[in-house]
């Protein structure tokens, strides 16, 4: 946590120094950074990542630059880099739409953790195109977990298990407690399920919304709004064009009796 003493930084911290270290380091041999040293650098940049981000003068650049400089097997899990992101995110709130999914795709939501999961799934603050890409990973592990647990269960069960390596049986409660997170899992699935079914009902409505907006505008349809102005407009203008007293008894003259002044006409 090195402080910043030059007068051309506008952070409290000197993240240039850092982002320098960083990067000399993972430019080594590889024989010099063995991948423990690697793991260990990895998450020191995380963790630096989640104090520096509460600066609010730390741009998206210099924050984007530090975390890309290790690579992604150096991250076994990637909590920490979500923390990161998340109090970036927390402390900067006018970063863009974009920029918030540049910066999600950083994460590698398969290697969330089930709780960093769960808060990735309830964080407004994060775009909706990395919350439903979190719900699917989750989904995923959800659904190996369950097919795990029951090839395992079907093979303690089958009838050729006499024939088979003789292994341990297991005992009733260790049966009903995974008959229990069986169950528990199959639940999770369909809140998961429901989650991403309700996001994708949203940006159905969202599309929907701005397609109909743009036919709208294709045909030339004008809005309530518009007839109202223009209503507005054709009053303000009457009486345009009248110049002279004359002109102006010869128009009340022609609103009054339209029929003798078309007579006359004729």
């Amino acid at each position: 946590m090195i402080p910043s003493f030059s007068h051309t930084s506008t952070t409290l911290l000197d993240v240039e120094l850092v982002l320098r270290l960083a990067r000399r380091f993972v430019n080594l041999d590889e024989a010099v950074r063995s991948g423990a040293a690697l793991i260990k650098v990895a998450k020191l940049v995380d963790c630096y990542l989640a104090e520096a981000a509460i600066d609010s003068n730390l741009t998206l650049s210099e924050f984007f630059a530090l975390a890309s400089v290790p690579p992604s097997h150096a991250r076994a899990m990637d909590d920490g880099l979500y923390r990161a992101i998340d109090t970036y995110l927390k402390a900067h709130p006018g970063v863009s739409k974009q920029d918030r999914y540049r910066l999600c795709k950083l994460i590698d939501s398969r290697k969330l953790s089930p709780e960093a999961s769960l808060h990735a799934a309830q964080n407004e603050r994060l775009p909706v195109r990395a919350v439903v890409q979190v719900l699917f990973s989750e989904q995923n592990k959800l659904n190996k977990q369950i097919l795990d647990f029951s090839g395992s269960f079907s093979g303690m069960l089958s009838p050729n298990m006499g024939l088979d390596t003789p292994a341990r049986c297991l005992s009733k409660r260790e049966v009903n407690m995974q008959q229990m997170e069986i169950k528990r899992l199959k639940e999770d699935v369909l809140r998961l399920q429901s989650h991403c079914m309700a996001l994708e009902g949203q940006i159905e409505k969202l599309m929907e919304k701005k397609k109909g907006f743009l036919i709208w505008k294709k045909f030339g349809i004008p809005t309530l709004r518009g007839n109202k102005n223009e209503e507005i407009e054709r009053e303000a203008n009457v009486g345009i064009g009248l110049k002279t007293p004359l002109q102006m008894r010869t128009r009340l003259v022609k609103a009054k009796n339209p029929n003798k002044w078309r007579k006359s006409l004729s």
